[in-house]
């Protein structure tokens, strides 16, 4: 690719290694991540004299689509171009995704800017929590046609690069990467679970026990020595008899007297009475 914009004459030197304010940053051969592009490879690094100033470039070599593309080298930072990772990273990437850790933004706005500036940043790191917010948060709802296509570059950018350096078929790292999401989610759901069961019991009316009054403890009694028991028994003392009281005897009411029928005597008519006194004398 020549530059010839305003008939600028331009210069092609190629070399090896560019050193870029005395820092070695990338040789020939070397993968390296270009963000949101995926692994590309260095195929050559030139200077280009283009109006009188003198600048690297690095010629990228996309794998995923078998493009060339020309980085600045005084750009690299900006467009965080960066070396692949290796396998102690890929062990740590692994255990990134499936620690149950999401940052998920309710509002639309924040979470795709926060999400796009970690795509921006070449991290596979961010990227792997661009993937696991995005993953996660599309089991509840539908994305936007613009977070769905981030997720699916997301996850094509980690597997791209994690199998080429584990020299692994790219369909063998996607299983693992799904199944280390499965794992976070779980892990996830489990802690979410563990909060409002937490926040249920700390929101629920504690009610005041009703004091208890400590009723004192009756004093045991201990059971009294027995008193030795005498052999001789005292003598039984008769109850004496309780005299008896003479009541005074109810007058008797006697009976009342029975009336003697009066005798009567027989009037004899003086006529009879004369012939009888007659007949004595006679």
């Amino acid at each position: 690719m020549r530059y010839t914009q305003w008939a600028a004459p331009v210069t092609n030197r190629p070399t090896t290694t560019y050193r870029n304010e005395g820092h070695v940053t990338f040789q020939v051969g070397d993968k390296v991540i270009y963000p949101n592009h995926g692994l590309g490879i260095v195929e050559r690094i030139e200077e280009k004299t283009i109006l009188g100033t003198t600048c690297g470039f690095f010629h990228l070599r996309i794998v995923a689509n078998d493009t060339t593309v020309l980085v600045p080298v005084a750009n690299v930072d900006g467009v965080g171009l960066r070396k692949a990772i290796d396998d102690a990273e890929v062990e740590r990437l692994f255990t990134l995704l499936g620690d149950g850790k999401i940052d998920n933004h309710q509002n639309w706005k924040g979470r795709f800017k926060d999400n796009s500036d970690k795509m921006r940043t070449g991290s596979i790191y961010d990227m792997a929590d661009v993937l696991k917010s995005l993953t996660f948060l599309s089991k509840s709802k539908s994305l936007s046609f613009r977070e769905k296509r981030m997720l699916d570059r997301a996850k094509a950018l980690i597997i791209s690069e994690v199998s080429e350096v584990m020299r692994q078929k790219a369909l063998e790292v996607e299983e693992q990467v799904d199944r280390a999401l499965e794992k976070c989610f779980t892990t996830k759901v489990r802690n979410i679970n563990r909060t409002q069961a937490r926040a249920k019991v700390a929101t629920k009316p504690v009610v005041a026990a009703k004091p208890v009054m400590a009723t004192p403890a009756k004093p045991v009694v201990t059971a009294a020595a027995a008193k030795p028991i005498v052999a001789t028994s005292k003598p039984v003392a008769a109850p004496a008899p309780k005299p008896a009281v003479a009541t005074a005897a109810k007058p008797v009411v006697s009976a009342k007297p029975v009336m003697t029928a009066k005798t009567v005597k027989a009037t004899v008519p003086p006529l009879v009475a004369n012939r009888r006194a007659a007949a004595r004398a006679s």
